[in-house]
């Protein structure tokens, strides 16, 4: 016993110095959003190339530790804290692997187990991914605003055939598009472009340049929302820019009017002219439209046009043009002003200020204009004529005229408005006879009414006098027949329960025989319950004597004397 007692104190003592190492020095706590990369001091060294050890290998560990409490040998193994990688909503994760299989030759995007940037993204939500062999980059979703749609470009896969629209696994614009919402798509793998869609309304204003007006984007209760069609918007018009910029720039170096200095310096007032600018394809290059009239005159024009470019069409406008400020540049603009100097030609300087001429012209270009570009999917709604600039010496002469053929007219109309007046004061003094006679005739078909109303009065008040008088009478006879009604029949009910009684008094009599009989049997019915009768029987001579033996208290009842008889 006294051997035993060592051994257990050695084992405790051993026992405690294990727990406190453990406990002390082994346990790893990994706190809430945080993770735990585990580096192996000890096995096999990694091959050439490899990032990640596995089991049995010296070196980083692929597996990370999550949020609790772990034990690892800090003898055996080394241990590193890191934050996990959040990703909020509206944001998309690109994940980029250092480890896993190459590539194949001519692709970028990596399948899982392949090394490189992964086809998926992440979505919101924390991620646990050991940064030694992945990186997380967090970029905005794909947002499309309400009145636009998302056009497609695969940036991977083999290149699709010319004119076509891209298929599964092929390079190139895709037919489908994304409507207005929200969209977790790879910017690694596709681009988006926004474009506007609907009807839009293009305006040529000279010096002013050519602009877009889009309908007004519809604004959403959601703040992320908002926020990400901003940044989607601002994206757009910046990359819109890059090509505004060089149009812009090919104009002014074909300007006699600017040195190298004034182009930049222009280049540069445009660029911030737009960038600050609502619409996002406000193009800042003076455009004109001019041709010459039938009878020699230079004629300008600043015009709109209101354009539609419908969903289905979309994707496919966008494949051969571009972006909407190269449709504008390449098919939009160019045939607005082909088919105004062409129809133009044909009418004279007059016709472009005289009313019927300028809406004939802005007929036929409508006309034109969406033939032409119908067949190139962009449909044509109006086109609205916003200033004609005519010579002087052509529109002098005219508004001349036309000021002298108005000034006639104004004085015909002066003349009218003179004759009109005169009729009209007839007219007034008429209606003022008028209104005292219907003035009159009104006081007198009152009076009428009134007094017919007053005899009616009369008449119904008399007759429901009578009605009352007549009613009161039928009552009172009614009140007099229920009087005698009731007595008599109160008669008879008392005649009928007199008479049953006696039948029944007699019914009784009959049953017991008599009327002696009947009334013994009333008067036994009518004494008390408790009445006693004590026989006493007396002697001669004796009746006083045996009265005293009686106690007519006691036996509280009657007392029967009866004589004894002798046997």
């Amino acid at each position: 016993m006294k051997q035993a007692k060592p051994l257990i104190i050695f084992i405790a003592a051993v026992a405690l110095v294990v727990f406190i190492y453990v406990w002390g020095f082994c346990r790893i706590y990994v706190a809430p959003g945080e993770m735990a990369v585990i580096i192996s001091k000890t096995g096999k060294p990694l091959p050439p190339g490899q990032i990640l050890a596995g089991p049995g290998q010296k070196g980083i560990r692929a597996e990370v530790l999550g949020e609790g409490r772990h034990f690892r040998d800090p003898i055996l193994f080394q241990r590193e804290i890191h934050k996990v990688v959040p990703i909020p909503p509206g944001k998309v994760g690109i994940l980029t692997a250092k480890v896993g299989a190459n590539l194949p030759e001519g692709e970028f995007l990596a399948s899982k187990n392949q090394k490189g940037i992964r086809r998926s993204v992440l979505g919101p939500g924390k991620y646990r991914l050991n940064p030694y062999g992945y990186r997380i980059d967090v970029v905005d979703a794909i947002s499309i605003p309400i009145g636009y749609a998302g056009v497609i470009t695969s940036l991977s896969g083999r290149q699709s055939s010319e004119g076509g629209f891209a298929g599964a696994n092929e390079k190139g614009v895709r037919r489908d598009i994304l409507q207005p919402g929200l969209y977790y798509v790879n910017p690694k793998q596709y681009k988006t472009d926004i474009v506007e869609i609907g009807v839009n309304q293009v305006s040529m204003l000279g010096k002013a340049g050519v602009q877009l007006s889009s309908k007004t984007q519809l604004d959403t209760k959601n703040v992320a929302m908002q926020r990400l069609q901003s940044n989607a918007l601002e994206q757009q018009k910046q990359k819109r820019w890059n090509y505004l910029s060089k149009t812009v720039s090919q104009a002014l170096s074909r300007s006699s009017d600017y040195d190298v200095r004034q182009q930049q310096q222009a280049l540069a007032q445009a660029e911030k002219q737009y960038l600050e600018s609502d619409s996002a394809t406000a193009m800042v290059l003076p455009q004109y439209v001019e041709f010459p009239s039938r009878d020699g005159f230079q004629i300008s024009l600043d015009m709109s046009v209101e354009i539609e470019m419908l969903p289905s069409d979309i994707a496919g406008i966008f494949s051969r043009y571009g972006d909407l400020p190269a449709v504008l540049d390449k098919i939009i603009i160019p045939q607005i002003t082909s088919i105004a100097r062409n129809k133009g030609s044909e009418y004279g300087a007059k016709d472009f200020i005289v009313g019927e001429g300028r809406e004939k012209f802005q007929t036929e270009l409508t006309k034109a204009l969406a033939t032409t570009l119908g067949k190139k999917k962009i449909i044509v709604h109006n086109a609205l004529i916003r200033h004609v600039e005519v010579p002087d010496e052509i529109r002098q002469p005219i508004q001349q005229a036309s000021i002298a053929v108005e000034q006639n007219l104004t004085n015909l109309e002066k003349q009218n408005t003179a004759k009109k007046l005169a009729q009209l004061n007839t007219e007034i003094t008429l209606i003022e006879q008028r209104k005292q006679q219907v003035a009159q005739e009104t006081e007198k078909i009152k009076a009428e009414i009134k007094a017919d109303q007053e005899k009616q009065v009369a008449e119904i008040k008399a007759e429901a006098i009578k009605k009352v008088a007549e009613i009161a009478k039928e009552t009172a006879g009614i009140d007099a027949d229920t009087v005698r009604i009731l007595a008599v029949a109160e008669a008879d009910a008392m005649k009928m329960v007199e008479g049953e009684k006696a039948k029944g008094l007699q019914l009784k009599i009959a049953a017991y025989g008599d009327p002696v009989a009947y009334n013994m049997k009333e008067l036994a019915d009518k004494l008390k319950k408790d009445v006693k009768i004590n026989i006493i029987h007396t002697g001669e001579g004796t009746l006083w004597t045996d009265l005293e033996k009686a106690n007519a208290g006691e036996l509280g009842g009657a007392v029967i004397m009866r004589k004894n008889q002798k046997k």
